[in-house]
């Protein structure tokens, strides 16, 4: 099905001013708080209306961007005036809202993850596929300067090819953080742990770089939280791309604190990592490679918002959604794009759980 997606040109605000897209929240947590401010610095983009089961979480966002306050999703779909709805809820609503928004006619920006179950991921495509409007992810780190400068590295031909990669994350996740939430640590309402909630960005970057995954093969454990919850705080993965390169992912919330991701690319010429905000380079005795040779190593710097291991790519990627919107173009972020990611995060759980490597469908 051909797509039309809407212009500037086409928006009209309920007070007849034209080239307004308005937007809307779903979800009123601390990740909303980011979506919120990076809409703020768009041109031609209100804040027109918020949403949270939690009255005073709404109420501050709203006041603080003179949106209306909502605490029914229906009742804000029902009654008010606009175009783009982001998902910022917990992850069991990600995929019933965007199918519900979806069918209304409206785009949709989703945060991560677009699916917990195999089901869920079918019904977001069919959703997708009879939709007008369009479906954008939010794998923001995507757009880490250390991101695009390692793929401009790469695009050189300065690292060589690539010959396997890794991902690394330890982060800290307490008691109080499940506990306290109402929907995080529990199966049906999380759909797992680390690698769902805090990790798929690493997976993303590992098969941004290494390309269609074809086998995973994984373990999981709980090893620090297990009469809280009942996810997952760790997760290993052995992965078998459909180039022959293989890949290591390593992911825990079990850790004393809060460490910046690692993704490493062993190439032909050298080992290529991308750490923090920035790309890096160093020989295969670990010394790190500077100077004139390798002057697109050096990153500029881009404001963070949120948690600094967050990254600092959510203004970009957003900015990208709407840029495509107001064009009407496609937009440079959805499922076609994140496929590979979505497939083997999925499969990772499915081994986890059964005990076998899994071979991925294509």
């Amino acid at each position: 099905m051909t797509r039309k997606a809407v212009t500037v040109a086409e928006m009209e605000t309920d007070n007849g001013n034209k080239g307004v897209l308005r937007a809307a929240i779903a979800g009123c947590g601390s990740i909303a708080q980011v979506h919120a401010a990076c809409l703020d610095r768009q041109k031609g983009v209100k804040l027109a209306a918020v949403c949270d089961i939690r009255e005073e979480r709404a109420q501050g966002l709203g006041e603080q961007y003179g949106a209306k306050v909502y605490t029914s999703f229906e009742k804000m779909l029902q009654e008010e005036d606009f175009q783009v709805l982001h998902i910022c809820t917990p992850h069991y609503l990600h995929v019933p809202m965007a199918e519900t928004a979806l069918a209304k006619g409206l785009h949709v920006f989703m945060e991560k993850p677009p699916a917990m179950t195999y089901g869920e991921y079918a019904r977001l495509k069919e959703a997708e596929d009879r939709a007008e409007g369009q479906l954008g992810l939010c794998f923001q780190n995507r757009y880490n300067p250390g991101t695009l400068q390692a793929k401009k590295l790469m695009e050189q031909g300065i690292p060589g090819k690539v010959k396997g990669g890794r991902a690394l994350v330890s982060w800290s996740r307490n008691k109080e953080y499940y506990t306290e939430s109402g929907w995080r640590g529990s199966l049906k309402t999380e759909g797992g742990g680390v690698l769902i909630n805090q990790a798929v960005h690493s997976l993303d970057l590992l098969t941004l770089f290494l390309g269609k995954p074809v086998k995973a093969d994984a373990v999981m454990a709980n090893h620090h939280l297990k009469d809280i919850v009942e996810v997952e705080d760790m997760m290993e993965a052995f992965i078998r791309y459909e180039n022959g390169v293989e890949g290591c992912f390593y992911a825990t919330t079990a850790y004393c604190t809060n460490m910046p991701p690692i993704i490493e690319l062993h190439c032909e010429n050298m080992n290529l990592r991308i750490e923090e905000m920035r790309a890096a380079c160093f020989d295969f005795e670990g010394r790190e490679l500077t100077g004139e040779n390798f002057p697109t190593t050096r990153t500029e710097q881009k404001e963070g918002m949120g948690k600094s291991y967050w990254g600092a790519g959510h203004l970009d990627c957003i900015t990208d959604y709407y840029r495509a919107l107001k064009e009407g173009k496609k937009i440079p972020l959805g499922i076609p794009q994140v496929k590979n990611t979505i497939d083997l995060m999925l499969a990772v759980y499915e081994s986890a759980r059964t005990g076998n490597e899994i071979e991925l469908a294509h």
